[in-house]
């Protein structure tokens, strides 16, 4: 039975902890489908703009961008993918994932892999996967935030001249995203919130959203 990364990279209670709709969430896309989502993010970007050169530099590899805006319409969509380095290496199961933030200034897409490798759960941001974060996989049994997701980056690596480069913990930025499931709303809250050493808050989005899994038309099945 196929697996889903985040199932590979975690034990079975860690996944049973897991409030019911976000299982469909994180779990396997059966094959011939994708997952789709559509929202509204509450805020995007930043408002510090001396941030928002060094942004523009990642949003050509549509990792982020230099906005600030609120109440942005977005679509997520998910699918099935493999990603691998090199010739050598075993390609890895993975999601990957396209969110489209429906701009006042246009559409922009942001593009990640999530991948389960030896390491753990890693994911690699971009079109090109230059920037990679490995992460830390948290379900709370309870409290308020029981059942909900919440992935904490450990390590960020950069890709140049042909091999990584890993960042020391005391300068690397940190990323923490919480997914957990609204019942009264019947929505999936997500939180994504970027940080580095003194500087603090670099960039951040957080909405709702609805999702399901549905047949690919792009495969012609279903």
């Amino acid at each position: 039975m196929t697996r889903s990364p985040y199932e590979l990279s975690t034990t079975p209670d860690v996944v049973e902890r897991l409030h019911p709709r976000l299982r469909t969430y994180f779990g396997a896309i059966p094959p011939g489908h994708v997952g789709r989502g559509d929202g509204v993010f509450d805020v995007v970007g930043t408002p510090r703009r001396w941030l928002w050169p060094v942004l523009a530099l990642f949003a050509r590899d549509a990792v982020m961008f230099p906005v600030w805006e609120r109440q942005v319409p977005f679509t997520v969509e998910n699918r099935p993918a493999r990603v691998g380095r090199g010739s050598s290496l075993e390609a890895r199961v993975a999601v990957r994932a396209h969110r489209t933030f429906h701009l006042r200034s246009g559409d922009r897409t942001m593009v990640d892999a999530i991948a389960a490798e030896p390491e753990g759960m890693v994911d690699h941001l971009g079109r090109h996967g230059r920037v990679s974060a490995r992460l830390r996989v948290e379900v709370d049994a309870d409290g308020p935030d029981a059942g909900a997701l919440r992935l904490v980056s450990t390590r960020v690596t950069f890709r140049a001249l042909g091999r990584g480069w890993s960042l020391p913990a005391l300068i690397a930025p940190r990323v923490t995203l919480t997914e957990r499931f609204d019942d009264e709303a019947d929505l999936q809250r997500v939180s994504l919130v970027l940080t580095a050493p003194i500087v603090g808050t670099l960039y951040r989005y957080e909405g709702a959203f609805r999702y399901v899994i549905a047949p690919d038309e792009e495969t012609g099945t279903g």
